[in-house]
């Protein structure tokens, strides 16, 4: 599993200070969709600057104008960027041929999207990168639980597909995370709200390892 870390709800300043805190201990970077709209995709530049090896994600929630956000944000400088999979399958299509063309990846943010049909036509358009997605207003539910589980054990199925799998994750629940098995976890207050953010970081990244190979 690679760890990712999604910065959000932070200041510019906020983010510099905690990047350059845990740079070695992630393997992927978030700007997250509230620090974009704070303050634009120049901020995606600004830290692929700083840390030319970091592949980043920009979480833009791209739900129309696939084409243009998604070449906004890896001409900016992501590796990643996400599309919402209820988005028109135009806009999903027209975000992976322009990914495609970029030489990036697509994730698609499944907030919201549970049906086996509805996420196996996304496999058919061409999605190959998922994020099992357990929104803030529905952390806690047995039922978004349960369909994060069978969402993850579907996705599994669909051959060379990965997913990622963002939702609350903290050092507490990464056993749980890891039952799903997903190719990447990603982690935000657990370590940006901590006191100390390497110290936070250094503990879930061991427990991932600890969880992943109790698993394998």
């Amino acid at each position: 599993m690679k760890l990712q870390l999604a910065l959000d709800r932070l200041t510019r300043a906020q983010c510099g200070e905690i990047v350059a805190e845990v740079r070695d201990l992630i393997d992927i970077l978030e700007i997250g969709t509230g620090v974009i709209k704070q303050y634009g995709v120049g901020i995606i530049a600004d830290v692929k600057q700083s840390y030319p090896d970091l592949p980043i994600l920009a979480d833009m929630k791209t739900c129309d104008a696939g084409k243009h956000e998604t070449v906004q944000a890896l001409s900016a400088g992501a590796s990643l960027t996400t599309v919402m999979a209820f988005s028109d399958e135009r806009t999903i299509a027209d975000s992976l041929e322009a990914a495609r063309r970029s030489g990036g990846q697509v994730m698609i943010d499944l907030l919201g999207v549970h049906e086996e049909q509805a996420i196996i036509r996304l496999y058919e358009l061409g999605a190959r990168l998922f994020s099992v997605h357990v929104g803030k207003d529905m952390q806690g539910s047995r039922d978004a639980e349960r369909r994060a589980a069978e969402t993850a054990a579907l996705l599994h199925r669909l051959a060379d597909a990965g997913f990622a799998y963002a939702g609350g994750v903290s050092a507490d629940s990464i056993e749980t995370v890891a039952a799903y098995r997903p190719d990447i976890v990603i982690v935000g207050s657990a370590i940006t709200g901590a006191d100390s953010y390497r110290a936070a970081a250094q503990t879930i990244r061991k427990k991932m390892i600890e969880a992943y190979e109790s698993f394998a």
